[in-house]
């Protein structure tokens, strides 16, 4: 069953919380992680997007980026914005969005259960973005960032921290830029913390909802950890990871975009009609134009909008994978009209969150950067597990939930 263990978090002191916590490093660029820390000492984008510290035009992998990461996460702690707790807690971390609040509990994962496969995947990574974080987890020996995990509810371990929450004061309250409430609490029972540990037990399956690369980062830094040192135990802080569990049923995702770079040859009458055998197409004109439901899609292409709906051969609803709309999308388009095999190294797709906006997709195709954009319909929570639970594996960049995790209110030492 799923393991749970507290630890000693490394926490920034109240005063300077709302400045140090920052948005996930995967969720913007480089030069908006800059344009966000700038004039701001305390941000954790100097750790988590260290490229910002190094010349304009620096590539995010140089090593001297990772050497930055390091630099900067031992200042922040010998300045005091990083302090690590006296005794070993779990935590408790809640964000509202739009009147909406959902609690997470906060403890380190089990690379065990990972390897047992009580840790269940449903997305591929990337080989280059799991090489990225490997190197800033082991240059700075931390898990700066949380995993999002959730687990399928389970009422009385639910009630039970949240209860807590609505009970005591948070030793973190803050609103960021973006609207974000953030409310985080340590919890000092100890009597409560064993019960929570206890009861996490009887959860059979924890799922990856959102960092598949910071999990698989996590993974290999700390098997490697454990073929290095001889007088392994099972017990060392490298054998567990930071994550914040959610119950499914506080959770939604939304939708998550694709855009290409070219035609693949095309001209854009080509394409359309290489579409047609596989959607029905309806031009939509300059008005933005947003997927409705399942197996219907929006492209914005050549300054106009369609909604694509594709036809019945080309799902299948009784397979997790075959009834997806990233697999239709995947298999029919990218793959077979434009060359795109595999979304994990093709250099010519790119994802965007739904946060962004479908104006985001308009801008990136009109500035010329992009060719072509298609939006879809989220996937829904049952179809994730459903994907994790038969071991199957969905398409990179198919789930995006809101809200992000903020990072930087507790950080997990890996010694």
């Amino acid at each position: 069953m799923a393991i749970l263990k507290p630890f000693k978090g490394l926490r920034p002191p109240a005063g300077i919380v709302r400045d140090l916590a920052c948005r996930p490093y995967d969720v913007l660029n480089s030069d908006e992680a800059r344009e966000e820390a700038e004039d701001n000492p305390y941000s954790l984008l100097r750790i988590t997007k260290p490229e910002i510290n190094c010349p304009p035009g620096t590539h995010e992998h140089d090593p001297c980026v990772y050497d930055n990461a390091k630099s900067n996460f031992e200042e922040f702690m010998a300045k005091g914005w990083l302090v690590q707790d006296e005794e070993e807690h779990l935590y408790i971390y809640a964000q509202t969005m739009y009147g909406r609040r959902q609690y997470g509990l906060v403890g380190c994962a089990a690379i065990e259960d990972f390897m047992n496969e009580r840790i269940k995947e449903h997305e591929l990574t990337r080989k280059d973005k799991e090489e990225d974080r490997i190197k800033h987890v082991k240059i700075t020996n931390a898990n700066i960032e949380p995993v999002f995990f959730t687990y399928r509810s389970l009422p009385e371990l639910d009630n039970l921290f949240m209860e807590y929450a609505k009970n005591n004061p948070p030793v973190y309250d803050f609103t960021a830029a973006d609207g974000i409430g953030h409310h985080f609490w340590v919890i000092e029972d100890a009597d409560l913390t064993a019960r929570l540990v206890s009861l996490f037990d009887k959860i059979p399956f924890t799922y990856v909802a959102d960092g598949h690369h910071r999990t698989a980062a996590a993974v290999m830094t700390g098997n490697e950890k454990k073929a290095q040192n001889p007088h392994h135990t099972g017990d060392e802080e490298y054998n567990f990871f930071l994550a914040v569990h959610f119950p499914d049923n506080q959770l939604r995702i939304i939708d998550y975009n694709r855009v290409v770079k070219d035609l693949n040859g095309l001209d854009e009458a080509e394409f359309i009609a290489k579409l047609e055998g596989s959607f029905k197409i309806e031009e939509k004109g300059k008005d933005i134009y947003k997927p409705g439901r399942i197996h219907n899609f929006s492209m914005y292409l050549g300054g106009k909008w369609y909604s694509l709906s594709a036809r019945e051969e080309t799902y299948d609803d009784d397979d997790p994978i075959g009834c997806l709309d990233v697999t239709v999308l995947s298999e029919e388009v990218l793959d077979n009209i434009l060359g795109i095999k595999d979304l994990r190294t093709d250099k010519r797709i790119d994802f965007v969150g739904g946060i962004r906006g479908l104006e985001e997709l308009k801008k990136r195709v009109d500035s010329g950067e992009m060719k072509v954009a298609f939006a879809l319909y989220p996937v829904t929570m049952k179809q994730l597990m459903d994907i994790a639970d038969t071991g199957n594996i969905m398409p990179p960049k198919t789930t995006w939930f809101e809200p992000k995790l903020r990072s930087g209110l507790v950080v997990h030492l890996l010694d």
